[in-house]
């Protein structure tokens, strides 16, 4: 059986490398007679797969020493909820800026906690671009900014940090997380869920300034608590031991292909041929602003909505995947993360063109 080329949004396509080290190691990880979903996680072998997982972020991340790594679960949605809780402490107001699906959610979750500041959007373009920084309002009163650095449903993305004016800065990166160098110092927060650049879901990553913890409010259950999953290693409960196991498989191959700084080059090179693509077509078109398009997430329209079925029915049929477009925007999306590989994007740039040809 082949493999098909996956470009849906996420859960998203593994590095086959890794899939074949899972197989192998399956039955028997590096003979212990069992399988790392079999051990315990308090055991010797499990926690240097832990260890050496959480080493291999803080290296490709260059994560400081003042900040905590937590490997924690809810996914990015349930963060939602837990940072106005475990950051607010005594202030009441928090800032958010609305660049489209994730951040609607974001916004619409906080506000069961403090009075949400909306210090930008861009819901009147459609969330098509994202406002230019010296327009934001920001309340210097507030305990912190709330932005998603990358838009997966919308195809927008920050290609800088915002700055702040000291206000301590939380970033949802879910979906861009390791695609690109950041300076982790500038942020606060920042958290993500795996499922898309990092591994399967299942495990959310939170990295938090150290000086942010303890301000949590006291009605937070233990585990969604981030000065006491910190303390405990992220094992306060059972953790989603083979979820960090593959998560880690996925570091150790970031590793292999060069690091951040490797994969950032060849993401650009993969966006810029699709959408030169697109740009180039007389079938296609993408309705982002140029300078706030997503490397990762490549929403495309056909001019002529009656060929959609057919254009997804063909695609499925040549082993391209998951390229039908969100419900909220209709169309299409190519989301090309880490484990894309440049013949994924080539043969699928190659079938949008043949496609317009016979059309």
């Amino acid at each position: 059986m082949s493999r098909v080329f996956n470009f849906s949004a996420g859960p998203s396509a593994l590095p086959e490398a890794v899939l074949l080290q899972a197989q192998r190691e399956m039955l028997d990880w590096n003979g212990s007679g069992m399988s790392v979903m079999e051990m315990s996680h308090r055991g010797k072998e499990f926690m240097g797969i832990a260890a050496e997982f959480k080493a291999n972020l803080i290296a490709l991340m260059q994560i400081p020493a003042n900040y905590k790594v937590l490997f924690l679960q809810g996914g990015a949605t349930g963060q939602f909820s837990f940072i106005p809780q475990n950051i607010l402490g005594a202030k009441t107001k928090a800032c958010y800026v609305n660049t489209g699906a994730w951040s609607t959610k974001a916004i619409k979750a906080a506000k069961s906690y403090c009075d949400v500041e909306i210090a930008a959007t861009s819901e009147a373009s459609n969330f098509t671009e994202i406002p230019a920084v010296d327009t934001w309002k920001l309340d210097s009163e507030a305990a912190y900014l709330h932005y998603t650095s990358n838009e997966t449903i919308h195809g927008v993305e920050f290609q800088e940090i915002p700055d702040t004016q000291g206000i301590p800065l939380v970033a949802d990166m879910s979906s861009n997380i390791l695609s690109r160098a950041i300076d982790v110092s500038k942020y606060g927060i920042i958290y993500a869920g795996t499922q898309k650049n990092m591994g399967p879901s299942g495990v959310t990553v939170v990295i938090v300034r150290e000086d942010l913890l303890g301000a949590v409010d006291p009605k937070l259950p233990e585990v969604f608590n981030y000065a006491k999953q910190a303390n405990s290693d992220s094992m306060l409960n059972t953790p989603a031991s083979y979820n960090w196991y593959l998560v880690g498989l996925v570091m150790q191959w970031l590793q292999d292909q060069g690091g951040v700084a490797a994969i950032e080059q060849r993401n650009i090179a993969q966006a810029n041929r699709l959408y030169a693509a697109i740009d180039a077509s007389s079938l296609y078109s993408n309705p982002v602003n140029i300078a706030h398009r997503s490397r990762m997430n490549i929403p495309f329209v056909l001019n002529d909505a009656s060929l959609d079925k057919e254009f997804l029915a063909n695609a499925n049929k040549t082993g391209l995947i998951g390229l039908k477009g969100h419900r909220a925007v209709g169309g299409m999306r190519a989301s090309i993360y880490n484990a894309m590989t440049d013949a994924g994007v080539d043969a699928l740039i190659e079938f949008m063109a043949t496609f317009e040809k016979n059309h």
